[in-house]
C-alpha cells in the first residue's frame, strides 16, 4: 500500500504506534477483533481499522503539495477537501479558500477565477458539469484533482454498465457531493436514478411492479433521476452503484432486494439478462471500518464515542451502527468533552448538538472498570483521537500511563499470536 506524506500536525505517536502493533501482528488485516487498552479505572475498545483512508491521504497530500509548490498563487478547493472541520480549517489557515459549500452553493464567484488561477478536485470528486465550466475558464483540474481511487471505480462501473445496455441505481444521499458527482458521470451515459435509502428502494420496485402508478414516479423522485427517464423502459434491466461511504451491508440489501423484484417479474432464469452484479464497487476501507466497528460492538462496553466532522457521511453510519448497541456520543474532538463531565455531541435525528451531563459512569475503583468504545470515520485524523483519549483520561486520575499501556498490549497481542 502506497504512502503518503500527511503533515505532522494530523498524525499521533500513540496512534500510530497502537498501528503499528496492529500491522506488525497481522500483516494481512484478517483479525479485526478491537485492540483493548486497559488503563486501570477506564479500558478502551479501538477498532482494528479507523482514521484517514487511503483516499482522504492522497487529498491531503496534494492538497498541501500544492501550497507548497504553487507560492503566491491563488489555490482554491472547489468545495470542502473532506468532511473533517479540523483538516478543512487548517487549509484555510494556509491559504486555500472554499468555492462552494456542501450542497454547492457559489461561496466565490467562480466565473471571475482566471488561468491563473489553482481549483482541486475535492476528494467526493464533481459533476461532468462542473469539469466543463473549469475546463471554459481555461483552469488546468487533471494536476489537481484529488478524487478517491474508489470514487472513479464505480464510475467506470457505471459506464461498463452502460456499455451492456444496463441503466443505474446510485444508492446514496442525493444532497452529497460524491452522489452528486457519481450521479452526473452515470447519467452522461445511461438513465440514472438515485435511491437514499431501503425505504426509498421499496417505492422504486412499486413502480417496477406497477403497484404504483407511472405518472407518480417523477413528482416522487424529483431530482433523482436523468433527463429523459422512462420509467417503463429504463428500470426494465440495470445495476446498483453506491456512494462510496454509505453502510455497504445497506448497499447489498437494496440490491438483493431490487435483484428479486426483478427475479419476480422477469423470471430467476432470465435474471442476469435483467440485474447486472456490482458488488466490486463497494470500497474496501469503508468495508473494513465498518466490520472493524461491528466487531467491536459486539464488545460489552458502558458507552461510545465516535468522532468526525458532523456532515461526515462515513461516521455518522458508524454513529448508526453504535447507537443500536449502547449509549453513543458523536463529537468533532476533545473540545466537546468538558471540564465539568458534560459532552456537547451531535444528533442524528434532530441534527442539532445537545449537551449531556455525567456522561460517564465512574465508579469505585473496587468496582469494575469503565469500558468505552472509541472509534472515528475515515476523515478524521488520529491526533483528535488520541486528544480524545487523552481528555477521558483526566477523569480517571488513577489511570496507568499510555506508554505502558501500550507496552503492555504489545506484550498481550505478541503473547496471543504465539
Amino acid at each position: 500500500m502506497k504512502s503518503f506524506d500527511v503533515p505532522s500536525r494530523f498524525q499521533s505517536a500513540f496512534i500510530a504506534q497502537l498501528k503499528a502493533i496492529r500491522k506488525k501482528n497481522d500483516p494481512r488485516k484478517r483479525d479485526f477483533e478491537p485492540a483493548l487498552l486497559d488503563f486501570g479505572p477506564v479500558r478502551f475498545l479501538i477498532p482494528r481499522h479507523f482514521g484517514f483512508c487511503y483516499g482522504v491521504e492522497n487529498a491531503i497530500e496534494i492538497a498541501y503539495r500544492t501550497l507548497d509548490e504553487n507560492p503566491g498563487k491563488k489555490v482554491y478547493f472547489l468545495g470542502e477537501m473532506i468532511h473533517n472541520p479540523v483538516v478543512n480549517q487548517d487549509l484555510l489557515a494556509q491559504g486555500i479558500r472554499f468555492l462552494q459549500d456542501t450542497k454547492g452553493k457559489e461561496l466565490l464567484p467562480i466565473d471571475e477565477l482566471t488561468p491563473e488561477d489553482i481549483v482541486l478536485i475535492p476528494a467526493f470528486g464533481t459533476s461532468l458539469q462542473m469539469k466543463d465550466r473549469l475546463d471554459a475558464l481555461g483552469l488546468s483540474t487533471k494536476e489537481y484533482d484529488t478524487t478517491c481511487p474508489f470514487v472513479v471505480k464505480v464510475w467506470n462501473k457505471a459506464a461498463q454498465l452502460s456499455e451492456k445496455g444496463f441503466s443505474v441505481v446510485v444508492h446514496g444521499k442525493p444532497s452529497h457531493e460524491e452522489t452528486r458527482a457519481t450521479f452526473s458521470h452515470a447519467a452522461h451515459q445511461s438513465p440514472t436514478v438515485v435511491v437514499k435509502d431501503m425505504e426509498q428502494a421499496g417505492r422504486l420496485a412499486q413502480y417496477i411492479s406497477g403497484e404504483l402508478p407511472a405518472a407518480d414516479f417523477h413528482e416522487e423522485f424529483a431530482g433523482q433521476f436523468s433527463e429523459g427517464f422512462d420509467l417503463a423502459r429504463d428500470l426494465v434491466k440495470f445495476g446498483v452503484v453506491n456512494q462510496t461511504t454509505m453502510l455497504a451491508s445497506d448497499t447489498q440489501a437494496i440490491a438483493r432486494y431490487l435483484k428479486s423484484v426483478l427475479a419476480t417479474k422477469y423470471g430467476q432464469e432470465n435474471i442476469t439478462e435483467h440485474f447486472a452484479d456490482t458488488r466490486d464497487t463497494l470500497c474496501y476501507a469503508t468495508n473494513d471500518n465498518q466490520s472493524a466497528n461491528i466487531k467491536m460492538l459486539e464488545s460489552k462496553a458502558d458507552l461510545a464515542i465516535v468522532v468526525g466532522g458532523y456532515n461526515s457521511s462515513n461516521t455518522s453510519h458508524l454513529m448508526e451502527l453504535a447507537e443500536e448497541k449502547l449509549p453513543s456520543y458523536f463529537i468533532e474532538g476533545p473540545e466537546c468533552i468538558h471540564d465539568d463531565k458534560s459532552l456537547t455531541s451531535f444528533d442524528l435525528n434532530s441534527q442539532i448538538e445537545t449537551t449531556t451531563r455525567s456522561f460517564l459512569p465512574i465508579r469505585d475503583s473496587a468496582q469494575a472498570p469503565t469500558d468505552i468504545v472509541l472509534t472515528c470515520g475515515a476523515s478524521c485524523p488520529d491526533r483528535l483521537v488520541e486528544e480524545v483519549l487523552l481528555k477521558l483520561l483526566q477523569f480517571f486520575p488513577e489511570s496507568r500511563n499510555p506508554e505502558a499501556v501500550l507496552a503492555h498490549y504489545q506484550e498481550s497481542v505478541e503473547t496471543a499470536v504465539k
